[in-house]
């Protein structure tokens, strides 16, 4: 290990940057030339090998002539003290491997690195030089463009006896599996032939590429293992997913590309590195026009269609193959995974505080969700797991949080402000009682049914044939605001539950309880901010996104052990502390990866949803309002809360301009744009402050009750505000700024309205109203309300009015973007024309905030566009149980 200070001929050493199995790496001062460089020093078992020196000084003077904006230069090689030292360039960024540990990348990011690598490959590769090396940690990002480090310094000869050895090696999984001195390199990324012994060529290195492309795509490796004989055995027998089933937007000429990169035998891979770099720019400026989904658009073509037709086709022969193999063979320690797309016409709902959670049978042979079709009309379905047939649940309109009762022949679910069941075998639902803003519910052997029927209750208990609701559990206020997500035990008189805080969300007070129908016990099971649920054998329940299992003893409901991972990267509703995920007691279990943990892109759409141009990186965003000048972008950032921050849209650059936890959101500017209203998370409630928009003063309150309250607008004389308040549904109310007089409700809850806006004369008011179970656009005028008028016809939310009051636009339920033509004449409104715009996949929030503004002349848009959810298949394990390691 070399010092601060210490030379190396010319060069003066200033920190260590990195280490790994072929040398040390050094941030150093080049006396002579006044430079920054980077300085390798090779480890000494190398060094001492003549000859290892011999071909490694040859090489290093043919790769110094390699000279190509993707390739990190080679400027010196030295030897000093016994030392041998590289020196090169100095690339400022991050590595491809630190990227990958926040997850994929887009897709035209991966598009892009991908064919500037393969250029530098086919770079080197026409000098003669083959990279053998080639990993994310070798491949550097910087502001213009990716740079290959470590070029083919590495090769060295490996008898049987090494090999032998690190076959023998076991690690963790999905570990960076590499060994000093004897094969050189990472073990994800070789190349079949690599692992036989056989020289390499220019194949090898477009094998790793294919693998590397792979990761960037999806975020996980192309081969994994538990040992490096698991492993070496899956890259020279088997192949990975295809990156559409992991990330379902990718191009099907990306899956053909990978395919043939990973091609066991090399004669079966592209040729030329070249040649591959094309390909890549190929898919990349083909985007749509190349019959595929456009990356930053969420609609899906009759090809994509009928590719999920065939996939869904397959997974129900794959799982009825699987399940018959399985329960014909319970000694069988092997596991089968396959993959679940919507049913076709359709999208998941798993997201917001109305989602339809995936849940299996108690038998584990059917399945449960929600889903919505094109026309946003949202039903229960039922897939069967034998045979693969799908049906969705006449008259479950509106549905959320599906249950089965314990025979699995009925659903409790949650609609209309109502718990219903309904019957498998046919017939209407039937209320049991009243549910306005439910999280959850399970169903015993005893008919009786537990419930959380409120976001801020305790969780209740009633019959399976309807009657008085009662209170089971009781909030200890200091605490917790929320008891949510009951599950029974098998022996029905015991339940789970989640504790949790809306004041401070995801703390550690947030925890898993166990309790008894009686009331005689209560206690505290285990710390954890997701919902759970308990099989033989195991707990299992969600940490920072990975599905853990804990040995739990059924009929004490006591824990055992450490909790054991499962599946990483599972889709964690944060808003209201849910995972996707179920299992059943028979080993079949079934969640979503989730592809928005990332965050979203804030892009500018024209009127023809060309992309304009994009705002900051990814991020958690939420809700987003233009200043009234256009100059200024207040965004909600952070999730399930968050903090208000601004963006300086000349600039490009933002500034926090709240600091209170996680609860800030719903920023609404003044109408001279100097103040801010927002809401603050607060004691289980969330109250109304406001704040100067220069950060000058302090935060002050503007309005403070014991309820949730969101702004949603401020009146273009600046008299009055406009927000939302529950839990009690959702309705408009009016806070005057002048004065003592109180707020007033301005819609009621019943009709569940929200996001209310002045129009620019402030004389009418747009908002969003469930009456019929779809949420529509109405108008009606101010003061008041006097009169109604639809804007809507197909489901709309988040209207924003053109500022000369002629247009009003909204986004419909598929997320394509509307513009309304709009005509008033003394106290009627007449609604002209209505036309679709653009489509764009943009994230759902139930409270009615809208992530989406529009210019003040209607031309520009500003847009969160999400990670979709939606069209993400759900992920399949029979037994699941077998690949956990003891």
């Amino acid at each position: 290990m070399l010092t601060a200070g210490s030379k190396l001929g010319p060069y003066e050493i200033m920190a260590p940057l990195g280490a790994g199995g072929m040398g040390e790496v050094y941030r150093a001062r080049d006396s002579r030339l006044n430079r920054t460089v980077a300085v390798k020093v090779l480890p000494q078992h190398l060094s001492a090998d003549p000859d290892f020196r011999q071909r490694f000084e040859r090489e290093a003077r043919a790769i110094s002539a390699l000279q190509h904006p993707n390739i990190c230069t080679l400027h010196d090689i030295g030897h000093q003290d016994d030392v041998d030292f590289l020196v090169l360039e100095f690339v400022e960024g991050e590595s491809l491997d630190q990227r990958l540990s926040k997850g994929p990348l887009p897709l035209d990011q991966v598009l892009r690195y991908g064919a500037e690598i393969a250029d530098a490959l086919d770079k080197a590769h026409r000098h003669g030089i083959i990279h053998r090396d080639l990993k994310p940690g070798n491949i550097m990002l910087t502001k213009s463009g990716a740079k290959l480090l470590d070029f083919g310094l590495a090769k060295v000869q490996v008898g049987a006896s090494a090999l032998a050895s690190a076959l023998t090696e076991v690690t963790a999984e999905n570990r960076k599996l590499t060994t000093e001195g004897s094969i050189v390199g990472t073990f994800q990324y070789m190349a079949p032939e690599q692992l036989e012994g056989k020289d390499a060529d220019t194949r090898t290195d477009i094998f790793a590429l294919g693998a590397v492309i792979y990761e960037m795509a999806t975020g996980k490796a192309a081969f994994a293992g538990k040992s490096r004989a698991s492993l070496i055995a899956a890259i020279l027998s088997s192949e990975p997913p295809p990156i559409s089933t992991l990330q379902p937007m990718t191009p099907p000429a990306l899956d053909r590309v990978i395919k043939r990169c990973l091609a066991k035998d090399p004669d079966d891979r592209w040729q030329s590195a070249g040649d591959l770099a094309s390909e890549l720019r190929w898919i990349a400026e083909g985007g749509s026009q190349a019959g595929v989904p456009a990356p930053l658009v969420a609609h899906r073509t009759n090809r994509a269609r009928w590719a999920w037709l065939a996939a869904a086709v397959f997974a129900a022969l794959v799982v009825a193959a699987g399940l018959l193999y399985f329960r014909n063979n319970e000694n069988s320690l092997k596991s089968l995974q396959a993959y679940l797309p919507p049913p076709e016409n359709t999208s998941y709902f798993f997201t917001g505080d109305s989602a339809g959670f995936p849940v299996l049978s108690p038998q584990g042979d059917r399945l449960a969700f929600v889903a919505t079709d094109e026309r946003a009309n949202r039903l229960i379905w039922i897939r069967s797991l034998a045979d693969g047939s799908v049906r969705s649940l006449p008259g479950t309109d509106s549905a959320s949080f599906p249950f089965w009762s314990f025979d699995g022949k009925n659903l409790g679910y949650f609609a209309e402000g109502k718990l219903k069941r309904i019957s498998l075998g046919g017939g209407s639902p039937v209320d049991l009682a009243d549910a306005d803003n439910p999280r959850g519910g399970s169903w015993n052997q005893n008919d009786v049914i537990i419930f959380t029927p409120s976001s801020q209750t305790p969780i209740y208990r009633v019959a399976a044939s309807g009657g008085t609701a009662t209170p089971v559990t009781q909030i200890d206020q200091s605490r917790h605001s929320t008891h949510r997500w009951p599950y029974f035990l098998p022996d029905g008189k015991h339940f789970l539950y989640l504790a949790a805080s809306h004041s401070k969300p995801h703390a550690d007070l947030d925890a898993i309880y166990v309790a008894s129908l009686d009331g005689k016990e209560n206690r505290l099971l285990t710390i954890s901010t997701s919902h759970a649920i308990a099989v033989p054998g195991y707990l299992l329940f969600l940490q920072n996104r990975t599905l853990m299992a804990q040995l739990f003893d059924l009929s004490s409901a006591i824990l055992k052990g450490e909790p054991i991972p499962v599946a990483s990267g599972v889709h964690f509703e944060e808003g209201n502390w849910h995972g996707v995920f179920d299992c059943a007691s028979d080993g079949t279990l079934v969640y979503q990866p989730d592809v928005s943990a990332h965050g979203s892109q804030l892009l500018w759409y024209g009127r023809d949803g060309r992309v304009l141009g994009k705002l900051g990186d990814l991020d958690q965003y939420r809700e987003l309002r233009l200043s009234p000048d256009g100059h200024r972008l207040a965004a909600t950032i952070g999730d399930p809360g968050g903090n208000i921050w601004i963006y300086d849209l000349a600039r490009g650059v933002r500034a926090r301009y709240t600091f209170g936890g996680i609860g800030d959101r719903a920023a609404v500017w003044s109408p001279d744009g100097s103040q801010i209203a927002f809401s603050r998370a607060q004691g289980g409630g969330a109250n109304l402050f406001l704040i100067s928009s220069n950060a000058a003063g302090t935060e002050k309150p503007l309005f403070v009750a014991d309820k949730l309250k969101r702004p949603t607008d401020w009146s273009p004389d600046g008299k009055n505000l406009f927000f939302t308040q529950t839990p009690v549904g959702f309705g408009v109310w009016l806070l005057p700024l002048s004065g003592e007089i109180q707020p007033q409700p301005f819609l009621p809850p019943v009709i569940t309205a929200s996001e209310a806006q002045f129009s620019p004369d402030g004389h009418w008011v747009a908002y969003g109203a469930q009456e019929s179970g779809r949420t529509e656009v109405y108008v009606t005028q101010f003061p008041g309300p006097k009169g109604k008028w639809q804007i809507s016809t197909n489901g709309g939310r988040g209207p924003r009015w053109r500022r000369d009051g002629k247009a009003i636009f909204y986004w419909a339920t598929d997320h394509t973007m509307m513009e309304a033509q709009v005509e008033m004449s003394g106290s009627q409104l007449q609604v002209n024309a209505v036309r679709p715009l653009f489509k764009v996949s943009m994230p759902i929030d139930p409270a009615g905030a809208t992530p989406y503004d529009v210019t003040a002349d209607g031309q520009r848009f500003i847009v969160n566009t999400s990670n979709t959810l939606e069209d993400q298949p759900l992920t399949l394990v029979i037994n699941w149980t077998s690949r956990l390691k003891k």
